[in-house]
């Protein structure tokens, strides 16, 4: 069974800064390709960055530049390093894995930007 646990959200200032971890049960997630999502209250869940197993990533266009998300294998977790946070970053923020065409998600966290 694949288990995801997402942390490290909170409350940041616009241009400020926050991290999140998510961290993967089992070794097997290494040789998938990972990725985060975030959902804005009233509205879809969309796609914020995607990490291969090779360690290559891609981003939206919204977040360009600013995020970079990256991976531990030793660790089974991933992360995503947020800067120059906007108040439209504002989200449940979500770690995801698809395994066997079906897809695994954590319980989300909470990152609020404002002042």
């Amino acid at each position: 069974q694949v288990q995801l646990v997402e942390s490290g959200g909170g409350l940041a200032q616009p241009g400020g800064s926050l991290g999140l971890s998510c961290a993967a049960s089992g070794s097997i997630f290494a040789i998938y390709t990972m990725a985060w999502y975030r959902q804005a209250s009233g509205t879809r869940r969309e796609l914020v960055a995607t990490i291969t197993s090779g360690g290559s990533s891609s981003y939206a266009d919204s977040v360009k530049g600013r995020f970079t998300m990256s991976r531990d294998k030793a660790k089974n977790t991933i992360y995503l390093q947020m800067n120059s946070l906007k108040p439209e970053d504002t989200a449940l923020y979500y770690c995801n894995i698809v395994i066997g065409g079906r897809a695994y998600w954590g319980q989300g966290t909470q990152v609020t930007v404002s002042s």
